[in-house]
């Protein structure tokens, strides 16, 4: 039976500097760490279309944190408090506050990028998935949340039922902080090539057939020397609601 998502209490551990974070677990068993994507939160993206009760029914304590400026954790407004990588850093302090040392790490979009931030900086998962992501979006960070920046900054001028207007009735469904959101976008850091080809443990490479919003998911396959693509329907937004994403994830897991 697929759990509803307000019935998986938060839990709350610390960032390096202080910030409280909240995350949410489902399942038993091996241990997998799944982060959201940017404007998201845990619930919607992994509770709410049952890709955390597809994967916990195969085997998995499924571990979702919610990303600082996000869902239950802390949405500071200071500058200082977005230093560049501190994603990965609290994705790291994560791992750290439960003890893990044998388990699996993805995430999607934004996730899955700040997935293979924490690979770059030292996490030693078994296998990791990067979802809704490309090659450019983890080599070319630069610009990459222009879109949002425009929508955090003119919130309320968009003509109903454009890209615009729809990320913005989204952002206030979630409660998103603007401002704290706004500052997440200054902490983008690219990954070279070289680093990537250094990155030898499996990972599924997986995306909407119609998803280019953050380049080619191929190319990120052919830069990685152990990886494998699954491509799953819809575009970037669409991908994520649909049963292919968590289903593409557990039988990767499952080997």
């Amino acid at each position: 039976m697929h759990v509803a998502p307000t019935d998986i209490a938060v839990q709350y551990f610390f960032g390096h500097d202080g910030q409280r974070l909240a995350y949410r677990e489902v399942g038993q068993g091996r241990p997998l760490v799944l982060i959201h994507g940017y404007f998201s939160t845990a619930t919607v993206n992994w509770l709410k279309y049952g890709h955390a009760a597809r994967i916990a029914e195969r085997g998995y304590r499924v571990i979702m944190p919610d990303l600082r400026a996000h869902g239950d954790s802390a949405k500071p407004h200071e500058v200082s408090a977005y230093p560049p990588d501190v994603l990965a850093d609290d994705g790291l302090a994560l791992v750290e506050h439960l003890g893990l040392s044998d388990y699996d790490l993805g995430g999607y979009s934004l996730g899955g990028r700040t997935t293979m931030r924490m690979l770059a900086r030292g996490a030693t998962p078994a296998r990791a998935v990067c979802a809704g992501m490309g090659l450019a979006g983890l080599t070319h960070t630069a610009g990459r949340g222009e879109h949002f920046r425009r929508i955090l900054t003119n919130l309320g001028s968009f003509q109903r039922g454009t890209p615009e207007w729809m990320a913005e009735a989204f952002l206030k469904t979630v409660g998103g902080d603007p401002v704290a959101l706004l500052n997440i976008l200054e902490t983008f850091v690219d990954t070279p090539l070289a680093v990537l080809a250094g990155l030898d443990l499996p990972v599924l490479v997986t995306a909407g057939a119609q998803d280019q919003d953050n380049g080619s998911a191929a190319d990120l396959v052919a830069a990685l020397p152990n990886a494998r693509y699954t491509e799953i329907p819809g575009d970037h937004m669409s991908a994520v609601t649909k049963p292919d994403l968590g289903r593409a994830i557990a039988d990767f897991l499952a080997g």
